[in-house]
């Protein structure tokens, strides 16, 4: 009988797959080294190969493609409730296919080669950040020991460091300062690194035509305009604006009972990441919106004084997003609305 989806549970090195015809009956299942996984799909008919949304899926996915098949991604959490029995790799295969049957199922979109690229770059400077915020608490921590204060932000510690090493009158030993002169240079190397990493991504901003569209939206920027590309592609994934905004969790979550609609907070679905990214561009709009009279300025501090600035922030960053998507899915450059 042909084959029409396989459920692939990938791991490193061994491969578990079941295949099920189209009324979704089971044909065969097999188990399958790394190496041997792209031979034996070569060999079938063109199918649909299911996937959870997991590291290595894409790299799979963009190979199976080139073989001729149709290839979906599944987030782990909508494969979990067809599970049956206990938890094994035939079990998890045989679960993703069932899952990708149904007509209402969402797939996560296969990232490219260079959106993949542009992550990496994100992910990296996300490490830095973090590696020189643990420097920073570090160094104000052990200067602390020795009655030494600095204020909170890499700024001030950055300013304030090279002084307190020139001071001889500050108690500070010379093993101390000789510590604390290695801490100042390693902050520095992770400054310049953190600086570079700033550098690429603006260069690859500048060879990307949905990354320079993008960053004319209002409160995007550089860095959140090449982190959408990253996410999202050119948006043609998603249904509209909303779907898109849905996505990044900047909807209100929804606990309804007996035809009684019962709204919650926003549901903080999708990327954290990203979601992040547009609150905070969010924030600068609201903050420079007041000196400004265009119809987006007007609205934004209406809600502002109708809602609270949590509430404006992620109402901003959601219309942010909605813009954000046209100007992917639609080719559209951002033109900013007039003062009605």
């Amino acid at each position: 009988m042909k084959i029409t989806t396989i459920g692939l549970d990938i791991a490193k090195a061994v491969f578990h797959l079941v295949a099920v015809n189209h009324t979704g009956r089971f044909i065969k299942k097999k188990q399958l080294k790394r190496k041997a996984v792209l031979a034996y799909t070569a060999r079938l008919e063109a199918c649909t190969i299911v996937m959870e949304a997991c590291g290595g899926a894409n790299y799979w996915a963009r190979e199976f493609i080139a073989q001729g098949h149709e290839v979906k991604l599944i987030a782990p959490q909508y494969v979990k409730p067809y599970l049956k029995g206990n938890k094994n790799d035939y079990n998890d295969a045989e679960a993703i296919a069932e899952a990708a049957q149904r007509p209402n199922m969402r797939f996560v979109p296969i990232k490219g080669v260079e959106q993949q690229d542009v992550q990496n770059f994100h992910r990296q400077r996300e490490r830095l950040k973090g590696e020189r915020t643990a420097l920073v608490n570090q160094i104000r921590g052990l200067l602390a020991e020795y009655g030494l204060v600095i204020n909170k932000g890499v700024a001030a510690v950055r300013a304030a460091l090279p002084g307190i090493l020139e001071d001889a009158e500050n108690g500070l030993t010379p093993l101390s300062r000789e510590l604390f002169a290695e801490l100042l240079e390693e902050l520095r190397a992770l400054d310049e690194r953190f600086k570079r990493c700033e550098q690429r991504i603006q260069a690859v901003n500048r060879d990307n035509e949905v990354c320079q569209r993008l960053d004319e939206v209002l409160g995007i920027g550089a860095i959140t305009a090449s982190a959408t590309y990253a996410a999202a592609g050119n948006g043609k994934d998603f249904v509209n604006g909303r779907h898109f905004s849905a996505w990044l969790g900047l909807v209100p979550g929804q606990h309804s009972s007996g035809g009684k609609p019962v709204l919650l907070g926003i549901s903080k679905r999708g990327n954290a990441y990203l979601r992040t990214l547009f609150i905070h561009g969010a924030r600068a709009v609201l903050r420079h919106s007041a000196q400004k009279e265009d119809r987006f300025s007007r609205w934004a501090q209406a809600v502002l004084a109708r809602r609270g600035h949590n509430r404006a922030c992620v109402a901003v960053a959601n219309k942010m997003a909605r813009i954000a998507w046209v100007v992917m899915a639609k080719g559209e450059r951002y033109r900013t609305a007039t003062a009605a």
